[in-house]
This record gives C-alpha cells, sequence and structure tokens, in this order.
C-alpha cells in the first residue's frame, strides 16, 4: 500500500551555478516494495536490508527508488524533505502492514544478508507469484514468506511425555463433560 507525502517547496541555492533554484511543493507516491529495493541495489551496489548504518545520501536515494505511479520527479525535490516527512516516511517503512506475529523461539543465531535476489528466490520456490507481490509493503512480502516456509516444514513429532500430558488432558475434559469417574 503507498504512501503519499507532501514535500513543501523551498528556493535552493545553486553554488555552482550562481543561483537560485525554486522547488515547488510536489506530492509524491511512495511504495516500500521488493521493486523500490531493487532498483536501491542496482545502484549502490548492497544490500539495504542490514543494520548496517546508511548515509543521509543513501537513505535520500532510497525514498526516490520509493517513487511509483507519476511522471519522473525532480531529483532536487528530496532536499526539500523535512524532519517529519522523513519521520513519516521511515514510520512507513517499518510499520510490519499485517497482525501475524512471530515468536522469537524461531529465530536462528545466524543472521544472513538478505538482497532482493534472495528475496525472489525464496519467493520462487514457495511458489509466490512475483506479480503482484513484488508491489506489496516489503514487511508484508517477507511475513507472507516467513509463514509459507514455517508452514512447508514438516510437523513436529510428540514426545512420548507430550503425548501422555495431552491425552490425561483430554481424558480429563471428557469425564468432566460427561460426568464419569473413568
Amino acid at each position: 500500500m503507498p504512501i503519499p507525502i507532501t514535500i513543501p517547496g523551498r528556493e535552493l541555492y545553486d553554488e555552482a551555478n550562481n543561483r537560485f533554484i525554486d522547488i515547488p511543493t510536489t506530492t509524491v507516491v511512495l511504495e516500500h516494495s521488493l521493486i523500490s529495493l531493487s532498483k536501491w541495489e542496482a545502484k549502490w551496489h548492497k544490500a539495504y536490508l542490514t543494520d548496517k548504518k546508511k548515509t543521509k545520501e543513501e537513505v535520500t536515494d532510497y525514498y526516490r527508488s520509493m517513487v511509483v505511479g507519476q511522471k519522473p520527479v525532480d531529483p532536487l525535490v528530496f532536499l526539500c524533505l523535512t524532519r517529519k516527512n522523513r519521520q513519516d516516511i521511515e514510520n512507513y517503512i517499518n510499520d510490519p502492514m499485517t497482525a501475524t506475529t512471530f515468536s522469537r523461539q524461531n529465530a536462528k543465531g545466524r543472521r544472513e544478508i538478505i538482497t532482493n535476489e534472495l528475496i525472489y528466490y525464496w519467493m520462487a520456490e514457495l511458489g509466490i507469484p512475483f506479480q503482484p507481490c513484488e508491489k506489496w509493503h516489503l514487511n508484508h512480502l517477507l511475513t507472507l514468506i516467513n509463514v509459507a516456509s514455517i508452514k512447508r516444514q514438516p510437523s513436529k513429532k510428540m514426545s512420548p511425555s507430550s503425548i501422555a500430558k495431552r491425552n490425561h488432558a483430554l481424558n480429563a475434559a471428557r469425564r468432566k463433560q460427561h460426568g464419569t469417574r473413568g
């Protein structure tokens, strides 16, 4: 689900040409998606989804990569982003876009570097169609991939003690339901 952001106009000074440039107020529609991620990684030749700190230029360029559904936007518009614009965009990027949650117990110790190609691979492996999913909010897509991966795993066998506890609880519930002692 894309988000519209209105960037206020400003007057910028071009030192190289010794002139002022008027940037009009502009509304852009941004989409944090696999396509946006692919555009950014193709330009910067590194993974975006890492804990490594990104420069302001890299972050701003990711915002440019997120623009959808309109004519090309003057790149100078992104120099006019306000603190609130940046916060709104970051809130949108970090929104899980789903009610699904995962327990921490399933988290593996080793972290893999996730790139757009790896996400496309996961989609292909799991039979998730590229279209329309590559335009979904990235967090929503990653949640679907996680759910599909979990559901594909074989069910875990119960230990004998777990089976005995489950049967004991089922028998107790049946005795209570039918008013018997055994």
